[in-house]
């Protein structure tokens, strides 16, 4: 018998088992059926189509020190280019913990207690991954961050919801402490607060210490924002304090501080029992980060002055953006930290946030994000987040367009 040739097998084939599309008709479910395309993802779309001022997505549109640029140079022709040690290299894990030590007084051990991870979103999932079992209950504050969710999920634990309290996003601490049950396995923070600019204080702290006293809890505390706090406050990190940060995951990202979000470098400082146990997970996550910045990120640490003298320069074009944003309909709230601005525009629209934010795109021609996004569910309070990590002429040409409402 003569056989077909290939091209005529391949089209009856096609023409009588098409390819499944779906993961029902692949035969397994979703194990995030309810992710699809996040926010950031829609609104920056939808400026790039409007041809609007990108202040949705939280990233800077202005350089980074060259310095750092040419100690990652440096190190590649220097052949700094195979694996690192799993954990990081040592000269970075010590300018970590050194920093660490300098500016909250927490030693870390550098070698058991300090990983260098793939971004700060790495980090969040390889804690909650490490850590969360099945049936374990999370306490998530919202608004929140956009990958806690999904992370605790994944992990198979269950979220526990608690939202900030309107209307300055105050800390709902007699709620926390009753979402605390025999199952609950960890309790999200964030400090600074992305999506509202709220900044832990030391009185906050304390609270936290007495709820978590006497329990099994662990804390994943996000603290990316942490050299962008303002008006003279200290950033209140959890290594501060003896007795949250011997059960605590401290998660940091050099993308933020240094202006160089694409580069995805982050640390995670937690005590060595915990680091051991979030190690494992992260040898099988990314294994390690890719070498050059890391050598690039150790020499650049050696001078502490680019994030010591960063919140001036943000808390510089916080107060430049709003005096700016005083000349418009908006509400402007409260912003301690972060680079990001919250307003309400209740005295301008009626329209829920999203539809709010797509028009402000579409027809005034500044590009926002809806703060109902950042909840589990529909939650409507009039509220956007600007980004006010961009230059002067970007804000001032944002400022200008907005300054019609």
């Amino acid at each position: 018998m003569k056989r077909a040739p290939d091209h005529a097998n391949a089209t009856t084939m096609n023409a009588t088992h098409e390819l499944p599309q779906t993961p029902a008709e692949l035969g397994f479910p979703s194990r995030l059926p309810n992710v699809g395309t996040t926010i950031f993802t829609v609104m920056s779309a939808l400026a790039a189509q409007k041809g609007a001022v990108n202040l949705g997505q939280g990233f800077p549109d202005f350089a980074c020190d060259p310095r750092i640029v040419d100690a990652v140079t440096v190190a590649m022709r220097e052949g700094h280019n195979q694996y690192p040690p799993m954990a990081g290299v040592a000269p970075l894990r010590q300018a970590i913990a050194a920093k660490i030590d300098r500016l909250y007084g927490r030693q870390y051990d550098a070698d058991r207690e300090i990983t260098v991870t793939a971004g700060a979103t790495q980090a969040l999932l390889t804690a909650i991954l490490c850590s969360v079992h099945p049936g374990d209950e999370v306490i998530v504050i919202e608004p929140m961050y956009d990958s806690y969710v999904p992370s605790i999920e994944l992990a198979g634990g269950t979220p526990v919801f608690v939202s900030l309290e309107a209307p300055d996003y105050a800390l709902p601490f007699d709620k926390i402490a009753a979402a605390i049950t025999p199952k609950t396995r960890l309790l999200m923070i964030n400090t600074p607060h992305n999506p509202t600019g709220r900044v832990w204080r030391e009185a906050d702290m304390r609270k936290l210490e007495e709820i978590v006293r006497g329990t099994n809890v662990l804390i994943v505390s996000d603290e990316v924002y942490e050299h962008m706090v303002y008006d003279g406050a200290p950033h209140e990190s959890v290594s501060r304090y003896p007795e949250l940060a011997k059960r605590s995951f401290v998660v940091s990202s050099f993308g933020k501080t240094f202006h160089v979000t694409g580069w995805k470098v982050g640390y995670v400082a937690a005590p060595a029992a915990l680091t051991a146990e979030f190690r494992k997970v992260h040898q099988f996550n990314v294994f390690t980060v890719n070498t050059p910045m890391q050598i690039g990120l150790a020499h650049y640490l050696e001078d502490p002055a680019p994030y010591m003298n960063l919140p001036a320069f943000y808390q510089q074009k916080r107060d430049f953006f709003r005096a700016g944003l005083a000349n418009s309909r908006f509400k402007i709230l409260p912003c301690d930290g972060t680079y990001f601005q919250c307003v309400d525009y209740s005295a301008i629209s009626d329209l829920p946030e999203a539809e709010f934010a797509q028009w402000l795109t579409s027809e005034i021609g500044v590009a926002a994000i809806p703060v109902s996004a950042f909840y589990h569910e529909s939650h409507e309070s009039g509220v956007v987040r600007f980004c006010f990590a961009k230059k002067e002429e970007t804000l001032q040409h944002a400022l200008d367009r907005l300054a019609k409402l």
